[in-house]
């Protein structure tokens, strides 16, 4: 009976370390469906639906699962206000036992211009009140997470209202193409490490060479 039971422990770990948690960080509600600090959701949510899975609603989160080359990435949508960030990611840590090697966490930040994505194993809260609260309930900061630059076009003082508002006509032109290579981003954070992962995907990024590249291409298509 013991040999039978630490066989199936055994193999619960195996299972374990190929399972990954991937946490979008946004608010709840429509009026932030479309908002900048809502990317972590945006990002989510098109994978999910890339991959014919469906997001439940659970404990402080909205959650799915997809399987991809072996792996299984738990996409977990916190539903606790980004403030209280924390609170989810520390439960659906403990929930599906995944340590912090096998934890991404989505996040937007005014520090890269847009469009820009870049994955760090660890660092500080950067002003984020989502990344601040989850650091404040683990106790420490040592977990990864994959940033998306919205840029800084806002005037001082009206930083809430910059990334509580609406993506702009340009940003909204872009946004598609940025969110399927976050999704890359994820798929290779699970398959081939952080490590080789970052040398792919933390490149410089020209918005505006970009846009000119897609005005031109839909003038030729016209």
């Amino acid at each position: 009976m013991w040999f039978f039971k630490k066989k199936e422990t055994q193999k619960d770990s195996e299972e374990n370390k190929m399972k990954y948690l991937i946490v979008g960080l946004g608010n709840p509600g429509e009026k932030y469906t479309d908002t900048r600090h809502n990317i972590g959701f945006k990002v989510l949510d098109a994978f999910a639906e890339a991959s014919d899975a469906v997001f439940e609603h659970k404990r402080y989160a909205d959650v799915a699962k997809v399987k991809f080359k072996g792996r299984i990435f738990v996409l977990v949508k916190p539903m606790t206000y980004m403030n209280l960030s924390g609170k989810a990611v520390d439960y659906w840590m403990k929930k599906e036992k995944t340590d912090t090697a096998n934890t991404l966490i989505i996040v937007d930040d005014l520090a890269l211009p847009f469009g820009t994505i870049r994955l760090k194993k660890n660092g500080g809260d950067g002003g984020h009140n989502g990344l601040k609260d989850i650091i404040a309930v683990l106790g420490h900061q040592n977990f990864n997470r994959l940033r998306f630059g919205i840029g800084d076009s806002f005037h001082k003082g009206t930083q809430v209202d910059y990334v509580l508002s609406e993506w702009n006509d340009n940003e909204k032109k872009i946004l598609p193409e940025r969110i399927k290579k976050m999704i890359g981003a994820v798929k290779n954070f699970g398959t081939i490490g952080i490590e080789r992962t970052m040398n792919y995907f933390n490149n410089k990024y020209d918005f505006d060479a970009e846009l000119k590249k897609l005005s031109a291409k839909n003038d030729k298509s016209d």
